[in-house]
């Protein structure tokens, strides 16, 4: 089935700001696919992705889908068309650490943001900062990002046969967060912490991503309150955070309508192979 999309002049919807983060590609379980639909159907000011974009962790040179390919050279066409890009660093791409404060034009590689959004200020970083296993066991965390991998591996393949018999998709490591006290535990120590550090620095608004799960709520601590959001992932999620009109709402591609009907108003094509892109340079330099 072919998978990729040639553009064709279909509206996009405007949006002031967008954050994903976990997209994970190069791993077996990143939806990049979806994700380039959904890039595709949005045209925002800023576009900020929260760590993890890249899985370095699970980067394998006999693994790197076209989709996964297309997504990174729809990034980097946004920059090259002046959109604001501004790549936050997380445990999986902690590698582009080393690069910090880096910037190209409208591009710009930091560790955390701060702006202010309608006079509030709005703190956004990874999260991976807060992950013990990160501080003190990398080797536990890389471990348990393989089996996460596979998790998702063996979920995708008992869904095809769960769908195949007319069943409904389940997901598995949802149903182990929520269903495991540890896991539930962490989530929330997570979130109350990220809120804390925000509340004491006079944030209003404190964006994460890491943990996987989609939310926005208020969290109130002893000093005060900040509204704490999460981005989710584009593993089992399929989600982003999108700042419009002074209005933050989650996004989720399995509700989108609008950006399944600009894919299917798209025709799908591959990109060009190595021999095109270099037969395209010869040109470009006017070589006989």
């Amino acid at each position: 089935m072919p998978v990729f999309m040639k553009q064709r002049p279909v509206p996009k919807r405007n949006v002031d700001l967008v954050v994903i983060s976990d997209v994970h590609l190069g791993a077996f379980g990143c939806h990049a696919k979806e994700l380039l639909m959904y890039l595709r159907s949005i045209r925002p000011k800023m576009l900020v992705l929260n760590g993890d974009i890249i899985d370095i962790w699970q980067f394998r040179k006999r693994y790197f889908p076209k989709s996964h390919l297309m997504v990174i050279r729809h990034l980097t066409g946004l920059i090259a068309k002046g959109t604001k890009v501004i790549y936050i660093t997380g445990n999986h791409d902690e590698l582009m650490r080393k690069f910090v404060k880096f910037n190209l034009g409208s591009f710009k590689l930091v560790n955390k943001l701060l702006l202010d959004l309608d006079g509030k200020k709005t703190w956004i970083f990874h999260g991976d900062v807060f992950d013990i296993t990160m501080q003190y066991s990398k080797w536990l965390a890389r471990f348990g990002s393989v089996g996460y991998d596979f998790l998702i591996l063996l979920n995708s393949l008992v869904n095809f046969v769960v769908t195949r018999l007319g069943g409904e998709k389940i997901s598995f490591s949802r149903k182990i967060k929520h269903s495991v006290k540890s896991a539930v535990s962490y989530i929330n120590r997570f979130e109350e912490t990220a809120a804390g550090i925000a509340v004491s620095k006079g944030y209003a608004n404190v964006v994460c991503g890491h943990i996987h799960q989609p939310v926005i709520r208020n969290i109130t601590t002893p000093q005060g309150g900040v509204n704490y959001l999460n981005s989710g992932d584009w593993v089992e999620n399929l989600s982003a955070l999108e700042y419009h009109d002074g209005e933050w709402r989650i996004y989720l591609f399995r509700e989108d309508v609008y950006a399944r009907m600009y894919a299917s108003a798209s025709t799908l094509d591959d990109p060009p192979t190595h021999k095109e892109t270099f037969r395209e340079l010869v040109r470009e330099f006017e070589l006989p």
